[in-house]
């Protein structure tokens, strides 16, 4: 894979996510951090910096945008989301417009 065809999601605790950047299109959030016109630095970079996601957070999320593009190519598994993880998914989905 190559470097201009991945993204860097780093987390509160500074652990890095390298994902596809279609993975990360899931989320128009990123899509907008990646995509908007000028010069910044999420789209000259390739990384995005999540001081409020935590590292356990952002893990599921990464498992989640994958998982979005399998669901949405036709292959149709379920997504288990641990209880005790909801609330924190439910906060972070809502700033990822996920």
């Amino acid at each position: 894979m190559r470097k201009e065809d991945t993204v860097k999601l780093i987390s509160a605790e500074g652990f890095e996510f390298v994902i596809h950047k279609d993975a990360a299109m899931v989320s128009q959030t990123i899509r907008n951090m990646l995509t908007s016109p000028g010069n910044f630095a999420e789209a000259e970079l390739g990384v995005v910096t999540f001081p409020e996601i935590s590292t356990t957070i952002l893990e599921k999320i990464c498992k989640y945008f994958h998982w979005n593009l399998q669901f949405a190519s036709g292959k149709e598994t379920e997504f288990h989301i641990e209880p005790e993880m909801t609330l924190e998914l439910m906060m972070a989905a809502n700033y990822l417009h996920t």
